[in-house]
């Protein structure tokens, strides 16, 4: 078993498309037409065969109800791993991302949590 797709919704995703390959800087992988949605799915640069991130729309009302109260109470989606979170938060910061904690140390790890501005709260990590 492994694991090849996981999701992060998204309340527009051709603007969650924009945010995640233009700032964040994912490649677009699949596009697939749904109807009203579509199937939509980035990777990573470095690792373009690796595991999908699916943005799913947010079309169900319950999940909805959890990424929002998820969101107030200042819990990330997910997590992506970087190599410099410093770095990327400086970056990023230039790119006019907003950010509900700036880099910190966190145990064995610094983290930041950055708005994806699709109605999630997102953090990025990096080992120390």
């Amino acid at each position: 078993m492994r694991i090849t797709i996981t999701s992060v919704p998204v309340n527009d995703q051709d603007k969650a498309l924009d945010f995640y390959t233009n700032v964040l800087g994912f490649i677009k992988k699949k596009e697939v037409p749904l109807g009203e949605h579509k199937w939509l799915t980035v990777v990573s640069p470095q690792e373009q065969a690796g595991v999908e991130l699916l943005l799913e729309p947010m079309a169900f009302a319950p999940a909805k109800q959890y990424q929002n109260a998820l969101k107030e109470a200042g819990i990330p989606w997910t997590t992506f791993e970087v190599d410099d979170v410093q770095s990327e938060y400086e970056r990023l910061i230039q790119l006019g991302v907003k950010f509900s904690i700036t880099p910190r140390e966190a145990g064995n790890v610094m983290i930041a949590v950055l708005d994806d501005s699709c109605g999630n709260y997102i953090q990025i990590m990096q080992l120390l």
